[in-house]
């Protein structure tokens, strides 16, 4: 008898290992605690949100959502507004990208089984499209990680809950599930490209499940999802991941996010529309003490958005700053790289310019008896100005690679300049670029440089040598620009020391 207990058992055990090692079907996970396992209540319950949602907003075909996945009678409301976008689509396949919140790992995992499983049935894996998803550098392939949960472990419960959701509306569609293990952006931005090349040649619907920040009090996390949402209005994939990184806001889902944004951007999405937001506060009887944060969103193409911006002027120059405004963000950041050599308190900041509030891109630059000491900046508008200046005024004073940190002996020779940027328009034709006016930002691959518009002037510089200079400066060969997979942006910069503000 206990031979045939332990033959059993060793059975079992064997069994489950190959379940947890390639099953071909990947069964629930989060049936029965995030949704009803039972076949009537699941379906009656998704039925109810749907019926909230309304008409749907939006009447182009939808490329992205955005949906998050706690527990369904916490988020599946928020989660029906999105798929409700979809709901008269037809699509061929569905690509579901997620994060994992059971374990690390440095890659985004392809489910390698037959199908997914709901209490509505088994949704099949597209094993064509799945294969496709697959990278030559190995950041995208083919893992049980993440989809199959280790001996005694829970299972990841954030793409299969968006699985019912898909299976109302569209029944048992094929789809590829992808985790993603990690924050790295070298991951994201091959997912993304990967997924992107799929989706302009096959008819697909992208998704990424998140929630978003996690566990402060009501009002706090409406402040900081706001934040996330104003950001992934922007549509700029970038920004959005420096936010995450920065932890200026927060999503658990953020790579799922950023990676589907790319991948929706080489389809022609040019718009995101929030279409609903709430947090576990808002749900009948949810403590307002420590909340979580959901929201619906979509990504679509909106014809009359031009494909290209026309760089004109009026758009480089928007926003520029008067001479008080200059003289008050030269002092702050002069006594910000005052105040962190000395080891001092930061700037006490008792009223503030609204313009200083605006988001924008700024670099402080710090010259020693005319010489570089020191340069760091952020391109993009991620923070408000004054928030950027202090940050990057710090970075140049103690971070920048370059250089040893300045030293409270050096201030007396130190001379503090800063550049305010406009935000970075793509161009196709280098033609368009000023020098003297313009900064240049090129990129290819994962390869970027930057150079502001003051350093082809200081070095007399022409166009041609401005553009190769900025490709060197990416560590990409100098005709570079030439590429046709190279994008160019152009920015404009508003510069100016303690000389320039005094002469006026």
């Amino acid at each position: 008898m206990n031979h045939l207990f332990t033959f059993s058992f060793l059975l079992l055990f064997v069994c489950l290992m190959f379940r947890a090692a390639g099953a071909q079907d990947r069964q629930p996970a989060a049936a029965g605690s995030f949704y009803p396992d039972n076949l009537g209540e699941l379906s009656a319950t998704l039925q109810r949100f749907f019926s909230q949602t309304g008409k749907k907003i939006l009447s182009v075909k939808p490329i992205a959502l955005i949906a998050p996945h706690a527990g369904i009678f916490y988020s599946g409301q928020v989660a029906a507004y999105a798929y409700n976008e979809v709901k008269d689509q037809k699509y061929d396949a569905v690509i579901v990208v997620s994060p994992s919140h059971i374990e690390y790992f440095q890659y985004a995992a392809i489910y390698p089984g037959d199908s997914y499983v709901t209490p509505l049935g088994k949704m099949p894996v597209d094993k064509k499209l799945a294969a496709l998803c697959e990278t030559k550098n190995g950041l995208v392939k083919f893992s049980s990680v993440g989809h199959v949960a280790k001996m005694l472990e829970r299972g990841e419960h954030a793409l299969e809950i968006q699985l019912p959701f898909l299976q109302t509306i569209f029944g048992n569609v094929p789809i590829i599930p992808i985790v993603i293990g990690t924050m790295d952006y070298q991951v994201i931005e091959s997912l993304g490209q990967k997924l992107g090349e799929i989706a302009s040649k096959e008819n697909v619907l992208l998704i990424a499940s998140t929630d978003l920040s996690h566990y402060h009090p009501y009002n706090q996390c409406k402040a900081i999802d706001q934040k996330f949402m104003t950001q992934i209005e922007r549509m700029n994939p970038k920004a959005l991941y420096t936010g995450l990184y920065e932890r200026d806001y927060e999503a658990c889902g953020g790579a799922a996010v950023v990676a589907i944004m790319i991948a929706a951007q080489k389809v022609g999405a040019n718009r995101v529309k929030i279409l609903k937001y709430a947090n576990s506060g808002d749900v009948p009887g949810g403590s307002k003490s420590q909340v979580v944060g959901y929201c619906a969103a979509v990504m679509y193409r909106n014809e009359k958005v031009k494909e290209e911006v026309r760089i004109d002027s009026s758009i480089l120059n928007k926003g520029e700053l008067k001479h008080d405004e200059q003289v008050w963000l030269l002092d702050l950041a002069e006594a910000t790289v005052k105040a962190v050599v000395t080891s001092q308190s930061m700037p006490n900041l008792k009223e503030i310019p609204p313009k200083m509030k605006e988001n924008r891109g700024a670099f402080v630059t710090l010259e020693k008896n005319h010489e570089l000491r020191g340069c760091i900046g952020y391109i993009l508008p991620i923070y408000p100005l004054y928030e950027t200046v202090m940050k990057v005024a710090k970075s140049a004073a103690l971070e920048d690679p370059r250089f040893q940190p300045v030293s409270e002996r050096e201030l007396k020779d130190i001379t503090v300049e800063v550049s305010v940027l406009t935000v970075p328009e793509v161009i196709t034709n280098p033609n368009v670029i000023e020098v003297g006016k313009h900064g240049i930002i090129i990129r290819r691959g994962y390869y970027q440089g930057l150079l502001l518009p003051q350093v082809a002037t200081d070095y007399g510089w022409d166009r041609e040598t401005f553009l190769g200079q900025t490709c060197l400066k990416a560590g990409l060969p100098r005709d570079a620009w030439k590429d046709k997979s190279a994008e160019i942006q152009i920015f404009s910069a508003q510069v100016f020391n303690r000389e320039t503000v005094n002469e006026k």
